[in-house]
């Protein structure tokens, strides 16, 4: 067999009638569609073969409003922690490249590496030197005024100080993860510098959850990356009808619990109103000992129980065992007109 020359490849193409080629475009383009629509009304959306969506929108859905849970539960332990106002909240969900994602981080950073304890694999969360910095200056006393943030690898001391703040998010994390399954989380290892870790392939998919924290007039991010393989045995239960349904059965009653232990362990103030009465500050200054307050209440009716400054009970006041006690007599009811000043404090 000969093997065709230039010239003669030129002449075949030349050859073509565009025409024909068109109409034979037009033939495939009809084959291919399901409806016979106007080609030019439908939309195109260009698809990157790199950057492949392997999780639904309503999978994102659900991990963004789970971990707007973590993000909940971890500002509330970190203000605690910290005795500071501190706000933590979800900026950002999306699914991108490992590659990616690394790219994108600072360095020097905090770049922690997670082991769950029920799957396999390893996550990734990352905290910005801009809220690392006056998290540990609030931790030695400090007010973060004209604070310089270090651009260098945290010290000893610095991560071990960080660590007791990483721990409270993981057990946040824990929390937020039990409506699809009790997971427990765990600090593997620690970085300075991003581009030294690879957990998985550059090109391989992650879910990555920004979220922004804020603790008076400083700021920063925190970045949660989730590679596919180590969550993909549990996005079945990640859709927004089985996760939704299930933190309505589960996670409400398991909420009440918890809530109902805290709230059997909070103190209140518990006050017995004797009497009240109305005098002017001139008797008031002219009080001696041995002096009479007189009142239009009579010394047998029942004192006024207050707890937490609102109207309780009505009870007599006594001794019981050498202590000053009341005894119960009734609730106060809505028509008991026992209204007292106590209560305007």
């Amino acid at each position: 067999m000969s093997m065709l020359d230039q010239n003669e490849i030129d002449a075949l193409l030349n050859a073509v009638d565009p025409g024909d080629e068109a109409e034979e475009a037009d033939d495939v383009q009809m084959i291919f569609s399901r409806s016979r629509k106007d080609l030019d009304t439908v939309e195109i959306r260009e698809y990157d073969f790199k950057r492949p969506e392997r999780v639904s929108k309503d999978q994102m859905l659900a991990l963004e409003t789970l971990h707007e849970a973590f993000a909940r539960n971890f500002g509330a332990s970190l203000s605690s922690f910290l005795r500071t106002i501190v706000e933590v909240r979800v900026a950002a969900c999306e699914q991108m490249t490992y590659g990616e994602f690394v790219s994108g981080l600072p360095n020097p950073t905090s770049y922690n590496l997670i082991q769950p304890d029920k799957l396999e694999g390893q996550m990734c969360l990352e905290v910005s030197p801009l809220i690392i910095y006056p998290i540990i200056d609030r931790l030695l006393g400090g007010t973060n005024q004209d604070l310089f943030i270090p651009q260098r690898p945290m010290t000893a001391i610095e991560q071990r100080l960080i660590s007791n703040v990483l721990r409270r998010g993981l057990d946040a994390l824990s929390e937020a993860w039990e409506s699809v399954r009790e997971l427990q989380f765990e600090i593997v290892a620690h970085e300075s510098n991003p581009q030294l870790v690879q957990i998985v392939p550059p090109n391989e998919v992650v879910m990555v959850i920004g979220l922004e924290v804020r603790m008076a007039s400083r700021a920063g991010t925190m970045n949660l990356c989730i590679p596919y393989n180590v969550i993909e045995p549990v996005m079945d239960e990640l859709s927004s009808q089985s996760w939704f349904a299930l933190s309505r059965s589960e996670g409400d009653n398991t909420s009440v619990d918890r809530i109902t232990d805290n709230l059997d362990q909070t103190g209140v103030e518990v006050a017995a109103v004797l009497a009240e009465t109305t005098i002017t500050l001139n008797d008031l200054s002219e009080m001696k000992v041995g002096d009479m307050i007189v009142t239009s209440k009579k010394a047998k009716d029942p004192a006024l129980i207050l707890v937490g400054r609102e109207s309780k009970f009505l009870a007599h006041v006594g001794q019981h065992n050498g202590n000053r006690a009341v005894q119960i007599e009734r609730s106060v009811t809505r028509g008991d007109r026992v209204q007292s000043r106590f209560q305007d404090k």
